[in-house]
């Protein structure tokens, strides 16, 4: 199908913006949804199914009339997969922004229909598991839920938690203190919180201890009532590790579990928790589990390529 589209009135700038240097933004459109684009000034001839078609015709419109400015390439990249995955579910399910968190994210929303669901599960169970590859948003997603139920007064109390595998939970090896020693393990944490809440408030809540990252050997014994907690890295947990985190949590408290099945650190023949915990738990009632696609990734986009070559590897034993 050949579909033809083009911009009324003419803004210039606007189409600038829209093409970036060199039309570098019209070849990452016809990548990322299978198009062909042809442009003659502003009227653009894209070639693909028809589904395809509107679907670039449709992006190509969305990306034009916010292109006031230049368009960051993280921001194309998020309507990117936003459009590729706008057919894979009904409109009902597609992205519209109907969760609203409150971070200092204004524009803080699902991009994907898996995305959105992650969102309403966590929203509405008391544990949830997001489960898939690297860049789909899982610990973000979960750490800027966390920080608006923190605004929203529906916790008292943050807690993140990871394992720290990579020295076998032994960290007297490492230079420094405590804090020193566990940093390197929980600093995607920190990124996610300095990029939801700010430097300075962050600084505060953890003055306050309304926030408190720690390894997850710290949690032993402990209670959690009234808190918003997530274990990122999950899959680098021992099955006795998964059920001692999980029967940690108290009353009015909010759990998440995250985690990639097909990187885990473990040793050798040793069970990942978080894959004991998807077969055991995954009928348990007020348990939710979100499972995120290659479709899902919104990073770069090589990265959803890598995601999906190495899934048909495994897929044909090859690994």
């Amino acid at each position: 199908m050949i579909l033809r589209h083009a911009f009324i009135p003419l803004d210039n700038e606007r189409l600038s913006h829209l093409c970036g240097a060199t039309d570098e933004h019209l070849r990452a459109i016809e990548d990322a949804l299978g198009v062909k684009l042809t442009r003659r000034n502003e009227s653009f001839r894209i070639e693909g199914t028809k589904r395809e078609a509107e679907r670039a015709a449709a992006l190509l419109q969305r990306l034009y009339e916010r292109a006031n400015k230049p368009i960051p390439p993280e921001a194309l990249q998020l309507a990117l997969a936003e459009a590729a995955s706008s057919d894979t579910a009904p409109a009902s399910e597609t992205p519209s922004g109907e969760v609203v968190l409150h971070t200092r994210r204004a524009d803080l929303q699902g991009r994907t229909p898996n995305q959105v669901q992650y969102l309403k599960h966590i929203l509405s169970h008391d544990i949830t598991f997001g489960l898939g590859p690297a860049g789909t948003g899982k610990t973000f997603l979960a750490v800027a839920c966390a920080v608006d139920a923190l605004e929203r007064s529906q916790v008292q109390r943050i807690i993140l938690t990871r394992p720290a595998v990579e020295a076998g939970e032994r960290l007297g090896f490492l230079p420094g203190d405590l804090t020193q020693k566990v940093d390197p393990y929980l600093r995607p944490l920190y990124d996610a919180l300095y990029d939801l809440m700010g430097f300075d408030r962050v600084t505060k809540a953890f003055e306050r201890a309304t926030l408190e990252i720690a390894p997850l050997a710290f949690m032993r014994g402990r209670t959690l009532n009234h808190a918003f907690v997530i274990l990122d890295e999950a899959q680098n947990t021992t099955p006795e590790q998964m059920k001692m985190f999980l029967t940690r949590i108290g009353f009015g408290s909010k759990c998440v579990v995250t985690g990639d099945t097909s990187q885990i650190d473990l040793p050798k023949g040793m069970t990942s928790g978080l894959v004991d915990a998807e077969r055991v738990l995954q009928r348990v009632r007020g348990i939710a589990m979100t499972r995120f696609t290659a479709a899902d990734v919104v990073r770069h986009p090589l990265v959803a390529r890598i995601v999906q070559a190495y899934e048909a590897a495994d897929a044909r034993g090859e690994r």
